[in-house]
């Protein structure tokens, strides 16, 4: 009986916190979590290789310097400079983040180049490369940026293998040699009907390496296909220490012109033995590289005078370009020197790799590759003698590049072809040793 009245008690009960239970307010769902506000940046770290000790050394300090211009300007405030990031401070569309270089030394080796890309990626995390001088270093650390999905911004190796691989991060600024050489052509076929100074023959003098070996097939094709005879082909392994045996074969041969593809020191080399054996050819057209270099001058003296090189760089352009009258103004005050073809290349490289950057308002590297196939600059936003800058997207070449012939006048470079456009009129044949 005491049960069951217990059980009569208990059922008001729970029919009332049933229908509580039932007026209650329903719970509140839980809360959507928001994403995280990323940090604001406050740098951006690319990568520039290039060879900073070694035989090249002093090649690889002019186009340090070049890089660390651009970053300065970059990260200064320029307002009356006419390049892009110039006049506001930092990367605008990155909370004005800073830009840092992350400097790689490949000594001009292939394999070390490959390994200073990858520690650059991987550990310096680094979201570009710009580099990296050499041809041959260059094919390889392109590679690695290529396995690991990185922008890879080359200003200045002018093989033409490397844009027939089919990569998709590869960028390249500079003309190739292909277009340089027929330029070198075009330079001797006008020579002939504007200047009756008919060449013949030719001798071509390279190093071993990828651009060396590249730049002499393209030259043998192209003197072939226009009727010059070839009367020798001297190929000599790079960075050596004596050329006398490759300049007695030249005297033998006895050319109208040398077209020459070689580094600095070798460069050097090769005037120095010129002089010592008391040979003068025609012409001597270097290929750039040696001959653009600050030391090629600065060793030679008045013994490189009249040496005429391919170029996209000139101090006369300097007249008529100001905005790269105002960077070589702020190069020279900070170096002490002029910039020359190599510093002006990758001081180009560094500031397009940034601008793509700042555009893509990330640093994702699918964003900054979108970013870089988007670039559109003119040539008045330049300090070398291209039209501007617009990349290929089938194979990452620049399409607006191209080369004037500068002859070496007063230790300074000259452009001395087109002829349309000369700073200085043509010295030729070059002056023998003894009347100098």
């Amino acid at each position: 009986m005491r049960k069951r009245f217990a059980m009569w008690l208990l059922v008001p009960v729970l029919v009332c916190s049933v229908i509580l239970a039932a007026c209650a307010p329903a719970a509140a769902p839980p809360a959507e979590k928001k994403p995280a506000t990323p940090a604001p940046v406050a740098e951006v770290k690319i990568g520039a290789m290039y060879p900073l000790s070694g035989a090249q050394a002093p090649t690889g300090l002019d186009l340090k310097n070049g890089v660390e211009l651009a970053a300065e300007i970059i990260n200064g405030e320029y307002p009356d400079l006419n390049m892009p990031l110039a006049k506001t401070k930092g990367l605008p569309n990155l909370n004005n983040a800073k830009l840092t270089v992350v400097f790689g030394d490949h000594q001009a080796a292939p394999e070390k180049g490959m390994s200073e890309a990858e520690r650059l990626y991987t550990e310096a995390k680094v979201v570009g490369i710009v580099g990296c001088y050499n041809s041959g270093v260059t094919a390889t650390a392109s590679q690695v940026a290529e396995r690991l999905g990185k922008p890879f911004l080359n200003p200045d190796s002018v093989s033409p293998s490397l844009i027939t691989r089919g990569f998709k991060w590869f960028f390249r600024l500079t003309p190739d040699d292909k277009m340089f050489t027929e330029n070198m052509f075009k330079f001797l076929e006008d020579l002939a009907t504007k200047k009756n100074q008919k060449v013949s023959t030719i001798a071509i003098l390279n190093e071993n390496t990828l651009w060396g070996q590249d730049f002499a097939a393209v030259a043998e094709q192209m003197a072939k296909a226009k009727g010059y005879k070839v009367v020798e082909h001297i190929v000599y392994p790079a960075n050596t220490s004596e050329v006398t045996a490759e300049v007695q074969k030249l005297k033998r041969a006895n050319p109208d012109v040398i077209l020459q593809a070689s580094y600095v020191s070798d460069s050097i080399l090769f005037i120095k033995t010129f002089k010592e054996q008391n040979y003068t050819p025609k012409g001597l057209l270097a290929n750039a590289a040696g001959a653009v270099d600050v030391a090629f001058v600065k060793t030679l003296g008045k013994d490189a005078e009249y040496v005429i090189t391919r170029s996209v760089w000139s101090e006369d352009l300097l007249k008529v370009r100001p905005v790269a009258n105002t960077v070589n103004e702020l190069y020279k005050k900070k170096y002490g020197t002029n910039m020359n073809e190599n510093s002006a290349r990758s001081f180009t490289g560094t500031i397009v790799l940034a601008d793509a950057i700042n555009r893509a308002k990330s640093t994702d590297p699918e964003a900054i590759r979108k970013a870089i196939l988007e670039t559109t600059m003119s040539g008045d936003q330049l300090v070398l003698a291209w039209d501007g800058v617009k990349f290929d997207p089938s194979n990452g070449q620049n399409t607006l590049g191209r080369a004037i012939m500068v002859q070496i006048q007063g230790g300074k470079y000259i452009t001395v072809w087109p002829f349309e456009v000369k700073g200085a009129d043509l010295v030729w044949p070059l002056p023998a040793w003894t009347k100098r």
